[in-house]
């Protein structure tokens, strides 16, 4: 298992990131912004007028209309991996934050508007994936004992509750829009597959079934639908997600059935860690990437 565990600096002078959007009815790319560093996991803010990224350890907004990004003032909290998620009324984002003490992940709400973090998850590492529509509850991977399982913390902090318990890589815990449920993914069938448990961490059942490796669901505003990154079989180990693969960003019905492709990429790493579907659930940001030469 091979988890992010710091910012990938090294990597930002050698990769050129590529801020997309995608039709998903038509499959029709767009592409908004080129960037000559790194650049990760874009958010769509519930207006629909902007996207939210990582960048150098910060947070940035795009503003869609005028392609411009501005720095989300964080104060400390300054070493910010690619796992951050907007509070239901886009106030408030939350983040993974390896803080400097240890190095460790551990997760931290701020405004929107910039201000003071706070920290949630004082137990590390803590990668944050999950904001419970209803605003109360955090849900994340976190490493306790030496096993990577999926927990729940309220959003102001306190006893953390573990839902899954299972040996390997469970990750990647993101609440569906009627919070009844909880997505993620997990080794446990022997490759990376996608599965659904209540918001409890009951009945827990397996979702996807192919030979891939099928990483961090995102289920649409609408319910209807879930979006997720897959990597091929002999490319990866299974719990492992690495930059600058051929990867596909994959769509099926949050009933589960047959998935599409619906893009095909260079990427992985860094392309849609995230929920990134628009608003009106028609569209999805990622980030593609082209090395170097």
């Amino acid at each position: 298992m091979n988890r992010l565990q710091v910012p990938r600096q090294v990597e930002e002078r050698n990769v050129i990131s590529i801020l997309e959007i995608v039709d998903v009815q038509s499959g029709e790319r767009k592409v908004l912004a080129e960037y000559d560093f790194l650049i990760e996991a874009p958010n769509w803010t519930h207006d629909g007028k902007y996207l939210v990224y990582n960048s150098s350890g910060c947070l940035y907004t795009f503003d869609l209309l005028a392609g411009e990004s501005t720095l989300i003032e964080s104060g400390y909290v300054n070493q910010c991996n690619n796992d951050h998620v907007l509070s239901p009324d886009n106030s408030r984002v939350a983040v993974s934050h390896h803080t400097y003490e240890d190095g460790q992940s551990r997760i931290y709400i701020f405004p929107m508007k910039g201000g003071s973090p706070v920290l949630v998850t004082p137990m590390a590492p803590s990668y944050l994936h999950g904001w419970s529509p209803d605003g109360s509850t955090l849900a994340y991977c976190a490493e306790r004992d030496g096993e990577y399982d999926i927990y729940t913390i309220p959003v102001d902090g306190g006893i953390e509750t573990q839902l899954t318990n299972t040996a390997g890589l469970n990750d990647g815990p993101e609440y569906s829009p009627d919070g009844k449920h909880i997505w993620f993914n997990s080794v446990r069938s022997g490759l990376m597959q996608v599965w659904r448990m209540n918001a409890d961490g009951t009945d827990q059942v397996q979702m996807t079934f192919d030979e891939s490796n099928n990483w961090f669901p995102h289920v649409s505003p609408d319910g209807e639908a879930v979006a997720y990154i897959s990597y091929r079989k002999d490319d990866v180990s299974p719990g492992d997600h690495p930059p600058n693969k051929h990867v596909e960003i994959r769509v099926m019905s949050s009933d589960g059935g047959e998935f599409r492709t619906l893009v095909e990429l260079f990427g992985g790493q860094g392309t849609i860690n995230v929920n990134s579907w628009s608003p009106d659930s028609k569209q999805l940001a990622f980030v593609s990437y082209r090395l170097k030469a």
